[in-house]
């Protein structure tokens, strides 16, 4: 039977990678997944140096987990600006860049491999790891480990001069926020 000027409700193999286009679109859009708001992560009123090297670690690993694609990001910049001389590992990069994008900022899902969940930092670290591999390989190594160290020094610092008592994280059982001060003073 016919049923002329109605809408199909099922999707053919094409139309699954336009719903995966369109999500990664609004993905983009919504900003980057799990990306922290420029404006909150260079909050000037937020700078300020640590009571001392345990206050340092401590605002290290909080501000690491809470700005981590932010962080990403600025790394990934500072390595494409290194790459501009170098045709080759430019290519390599961006093909990376490739990876990165479809497995690690515009997932809105839990990557599953093999019926596992795979945790994000995991994903960050292996990515990282093949990135900075591949890229070797390319010779511009002398390059890539100084944008990289480059990289770890300015956000190394940023985390360490980041306060951390403005940050909330939202807890998605309760539907409250709860401030990241208060975790950790908890925790201790």
């Amino acid at each position: 039977m016919t049923t002329y000027g109605t809408i199909p409700t099922s999707s053919s193999a094409g139309g699954t990678n336009f719903e995966y286009i369109s999500r990664a679109k609004a993905n983009l859009k919504s900003g980057y997944g799990s990306r922290r708001p420029w404006k909150e992560m260079f909050n000037f009123r937020s700078i300020g140096f640590p009571a001392g090297f345990r206050g340092a670690i401590g605002r290290i690993r909080t501000n690491l987990g809470y700005f981590r694609v932010n962080y990403a990001i600025i790394m990934l910049l500072i390595v494409f600006l290194s790459l501009l001389w170098h045709p080759i590992s430019l290519i390599v990069f961006v093909v990376m860049m490739a990876v990165w994008l479809f497995l690690y900022f515009l997932r809105d899902e839990p990557l599953v491999i093999f019926g596992r969940r795979i945790d994000d930092r995991v994903v960050l670290i292996v990515l990282s790891v093949l990135t900075i591999v591949f890229l070797l390989l390319t010779r511009a190594t002398s390059n890539i480990l100084f944008s990289l160290l480059i990289g770890v020094v300015i956000v190394l610092i940023h985390a360490a001069l980041r306060n951390t008592d403005d940050l909330c994280v939202d807890q998605e059982s309760t539907g409250t926020a709860v401030r990241f001060s208060d975790v950790a003073s908890s925790s201790s």
